[in-house]
């Protein structure tokens, strides 16, 4: 990805993205907030929230990134009220 992520954006940030988030450090995040500020060529400061496998917020951050390394997460959608667990949406 070497566009600007959006808000609303799901995002795969891994080792791709920083060499801090290599591994078991790679996370799910939904961007919020793109920052301006004048940073190096190629790299951004996102601000947004941490998603567990479950789709759930579970932290907010601020992370320095490449948007060479940024890709698209599959979109999760909530889960049934009965608890049965999440189905995967693609329209994104």
């Amino acid at each position: 990805m070497t566009a600007r992520p959006s808000p609303g954006d799901l995002l795969v940030i891994d080792g791709r993205a920083s060499v801090q988030f290599t591994g078991d450090r790679a996370l799910t995040f939904r961007v919020v907030s793109v920052c301006d500020r004048p940073t190096y060529e190629g790299w951004v400061w996102l601000t947004g929230y941490v998603l567990n496998r479950r789709g759930n917020a579970t932290t907010k951050r601020e992370i320095y990134v490449q948007l060479a390394g940024l890709r698209p997460a599959l979109a999760l959608a909530a889960p049934t009220r009965r608890g049965q667990g999440l189905h995967l949406r693609s329209d994104r």
